[in-house]
């Protein structure tokens, strides 16, 4: 009997990150997720997942160097920006924007593994950028142009909001993309790999990679858990509010995991970072909120909460639209995506799965005017 979703078949071997599912540990080149969001910056994530070490302090400085320069999208994308906000969401416009960015590439088509490292941090670079401005322009604002000294996280916040970052939050936002960052072979990724295993092009990995990202079911789990906890509307509500999603057999988003046997480590880290910064920003239910969401589900299904819950309620405290968390979600784990994408063109074999058929057999033509 083959398995449905392919928990059990092994579809390449990688050097970034890897997941005990029982113990509830992840680590991202050999270290633990707790460690790297405790004490990493994002773009040392960014360099460690690229290159399997971290960075020295002039690594780390040349790297930064050249995300800085490449914050600005090719002209082009900045014209299109508005058709795509008036009639797009934003992972439909950041798909569209990705992809057309493969025809302005300064290293066009050369599929050189410096070459494909330097779209990598590109494309990094750039998807804070189309994310904020179509924000400004479909809210009718004044586009905010990167600032060359702000880090990856602060400057995302200074696009969005236009107004300097408290460093505080800068730092909670820094966390969420290290914790985001990289899963393994998750759908998304899987998606970029095949993709890169017929030797198609980056661009076409990462556009497919975000389609796969885009689904409620993934990536957009954070934007409706959100709207559950607003539903919601108080703590005391949760309970309730569970037990007559859960009679109705409906999905409670933000629990359980493919791989995760127990609480998944990086929704321990953001329970935290919730916690702390609803107490900073004097926002205490948002916490409470998800909090006794928790407790319910956990009591009710056994079911422990993924990255995608607290990580709801901490970007909605930083002023981020609910619509726009899956879209951070992917300009994150643009990061893992571009690593395992060079990683398969590396050492590459077309990913071809087999199939169980299950349809009628032995059957003959019957023609046209006979049936």
């Amino acid at each position: 009997m083959s398995d449905k979703g392919l928990r059990d078949v092994i579809a390449a071997q990688t050097s970034i990150s890897d997941i005990d599912g029982t113990a509830g540990r992840l680590w991202y080149v050999g270290y633990e997720i707790e460690d790297l969001a405790r004490n990493a910056s994002f773009e040392e994530i960014i360099y460690l997942l690229h290159n399997l070490e971290l960075p020295t302090r002039a690594e780390l400085e040349d790297l930064s160097r050249f995300l800085v320069r490449e914050r600005e999208p090719h002209p082009f994308l900045a014209r299109m920006m508005p058709t795509l906000a008036q009639n797009t969401s934003p992972m439909s416009m950041l798909r569209t924007s990705v992809s057309a960015s493969s025809a302005f590439d300064p290293d066009g088509w050369d599929e050189s593994p410096e070459a494909e490292y330097r779209k990598a941090m590109r494309l990094i670079a750039e998807a804070p950028t189309l994310i904020a401005t179509f924000d400004r322009v479909r809210t009718g604002r004044e586009v905010i142009p990167p600032d060359p000294g702000l880090s990856h996280a602060a400057n995302f916040l200074w696009m969005l909001h236009g107004q300097e970052p408290d460093p505080e939050d800068a730092g909670v936002l820094d966390t969420t993309f290290i914790l985001y960052a990289d899963h393994t072979m998750n759908a998304s990724t899987f998606t970029a790999r095949i993709i890169a295993s017929t030797l198609s092009d980056t661009f076409s990995a990462m556009t497919g990679a975000i389609g796969a990202l885009k689904g409620p079911l993934h990536g957009g789990a954070n934007e409706e858990a959100q709207k559950m906890a607003e539903e919601v509307g108080k703590p005391e509500n949760a309970e309730a509010y569970v037990r007559d999603r859960l009679a109705r057999k409906e999905k409670i988003f933000g629990f359980g995991h493919a791989v995760y046997k127990t609480m998944d480590p990086r929704a321990t880290v953001l329970k935290q970072l919730c916690r702390e910064l609803g107490e900073r920003r004097k926002q205490p239910k948002w916490y409470e909120i998800f909090s006794a969401i928790e407790e319910t589900t956990f009591e009710q299904k056994g079911l422990y909460p993924n990255v995608d819950l607290y990580a709801a309620g901490v970007y909605h405290m930083l002023g981020i639209p609910t619509d726009l968390m899956t879209p951070i979600f992917a300009l994150a784990r643009m990061v893992g995506w571009t690593a395992h994408v060079r990683e398969q063109y590396a050492d590459n074999r077309i990913i071809r799965p087999g199939s169980e058929y299950i349809g009628p057999r032995d059957r003959t033509y019957v023609p046209l005017d006979e049936r």
